[in-house]
């Protein structure tokens, strides 16, 4: 079981209304619209992404890591070098 099973739904929602601003982005697009006025809806929908990608760690992190601690060292090592590997991507990104 994943750590954000008991978030799918909303997770999915949030997905869902991120996906239906990219695509108005795209219209913006085509439609000529202002390159300010894209770049704010794009800055928009980056934050509403990376907000997704934090509450993912976090249910990561409360629960996959959690449960490997609670298994071996060994396995609480991969997991935490797996969170710090996303950390480290996020940030970049």
């Amino acid at each position: 079981m994943n750590g954000y099973t008991g978030s799918k739904e909303d997770y999915l929602k949030r997905l869902r209304r991120i996906e239906g601003q990219v695509r108005g982005i795209a219209r913006m697009v085509e439609d000529d619209t202002y390159c300010i006025d894209v770049l704010t809806q794009v800055s928009a929908a980056t934050k509403a992404l990376q907000s997704v990608s934090l509450g993912l760690l976090e249910d990561h992190i409360s629960h996959c890591v959690v449960d490997a601690a609670a298994e071996s060292e060994e396995a609480k090592d991969e997991k935490v070098r797996e969170a710090s590997a996303a950390i480290a991507r996020l940030v970049r990104s």
